[in-house]
């Protein structure tokens, strides 16, 4: 059986995925520039990576049908969180290392706080975008799933 480390590829932008693979999570956040790049896809979650500028937001969003788990791998952040998009009850200050769990159904915002990019990780389950997907920056992932980083799910 295949497998993959991320040494042996030289873009982010290759979704290996179903395979088994080894990475260095922080190491492929902090090489990442796009605001989302999906860094490998299964059957049943995904992993991606995300930059949010100085004072940028990832913006307001729920899952309907997806776990989500977000890791900041460098900087400061804020979480904001509830099951109602007006009532966000739950707000967090975080730190490189911390994880927020957030269950499907959940508004949710992660706001840059630092001085600097924001890296964070996430891990969808299942799956939330389209293996291969890149978005260089928040409008490009506001306008919609990019067709020419397209590859079906695995």
């Amino acid at each position: 059986m295949e497998s993959y480390t991320l040494a042996a590829h030289s873009r982010l932008t290759d979704d290996p995925g179903p395979v088994p693979g080894v990475l260095n999570l922080e190491q492929a956040a902090k090489r990442n520039h796009n605001f989302r790049t999906v860094l490998w896809t299964g059957k049943h979650f995904q992993l991606t990576v995300m930059c949010i500028p100085f004072r940028g937001e990832i913006g307001l969003e729920l899952h309907p049908d997806t776990d989500q788990l977000i890791r900041v791998e460098d900087g400061q952040a804020r979480i904001r969180m509830g099951k109602n998009r007006e009532q966000l009850e739950h707000c967090h200050c975080l730190r490189t290392g911390d994880v927020i769990l957030i269950p499907k159904g959940t508004w949710h915002n992660v706001f840059n706080t630092g001085n600097r990019m924001l890296k964070l990780s996430s891990v969808y389950a299942p799956a939330q975008h389209p293996r291969g997907t890149v978005h260089p920056t928040k409008a490009d992932a506001e306008r919609g799933e990019n067709p020419r980083f397209h590859f079906p799910l695995g």
